[in-house]
């Protein structure tokens, strides 16, 4: 299977490792790995900031990149359900208007690819440590992902996956939001790590890399003894 893969800007940019370890995982999985080098941004930012033109601009581009793909597969639910569910009322009425819906439905999370379209669960992984797990707003919410991580999760040898309370809860960055809410967003910052912490476990993992930078800003700045990973990163360890 042929899988084109998108790198949002923030991975590319901060944590480029977390790509890395999804196309190493996308691999062992028997897939043919795409990277167009071309690849920008999936125009989120400047939607969600309400420079709608701008974003159209910044999404056309996104479709010609993609055009000839089968399947997007990207470590991010957020710039997911953006594509899958704004882009086709973003390019209503337009020229655009199926590419758009032809390309909001090619994208994939990357755990729900790996369970709901390979039908892998096991990785053959091994982590040793104690973790909890984050619903991200995107990911519960705009992908319906709940169960796909978790089942990842659980085949891996030697992790200890416990539940938080109010995992559904917001983590509180939102993007911008965290910029011009800034004491909202910490304290709902603050609560969701206090949450994790509470578990005893050593580690944070999701599917938005994005909740966890937010996160480990907030612990760090605590001086909090937990660590984020990514779920990408948990299941390229152990047999590389």
């Amino acid at each position: 299977m042929k899988v084109h893969v998108f790198i949002p800007c923030f991975i590319d940019q901060l944590y480029p490792g977390v790509g890395i370890n999804m196309v190493k995982v996308l691999r062992k999985a028997g897939c043919e790995v795409i990277y167009n080098p071309a690849q920008t941004c999936c125009g989120q930012p400047a939607f969600n900031a309400g420079f709608w033109g701008e974003a159209k601009e910044v999404c056309t581009k996104f479709i010609a990149d993609f055009e000839g793909a089968e399947y997007i597969v990207t470590p991010s639910a957020s710039c997911t359900g953006f594509v899958k569910n704004y882009f086709k009322s973003l390019f209503e009425n337009s020229a655009y208007q199926q590419p758009a819906k032809k390309t909001s439905e090619k994208i994939h999370e990357f755990s729900s690819f790996l369970v709901n379209v390979l039908g892998v669960e096991n990785l053959g992984a091994s982590f040793s440590a104690k973790a909890t797990y984050h619903d991200s707003c995107a990911a519960l919410r705009e992908c319906n992902i709940k169960d796909e991580p978790r089942k990842l999760l659980q085949q891996v040898e030697g992790l200890e996956l416990v539940e938080m309370n109010d995992t559904g809860t917001c983590c509180g960055f939102g993007g911008t939001f965290a910029v011009k809410f800034e004491p909202i967003s910490i304290a709902m910052g603050e609560q969701k790590s206090r949450n994790a912490a509470d578990t005893g476990a050593q580690y944070i993992i999701s599917t938005d890399m994005s909740c966890l930078m937010h996160l480990d800003g907030y612990m760090r700045n605590q001086q909090m003894n937990l660590q984020v990973l990514h779920l990408a990163d948990v299941l390229a360890s152990g047999w590389e």
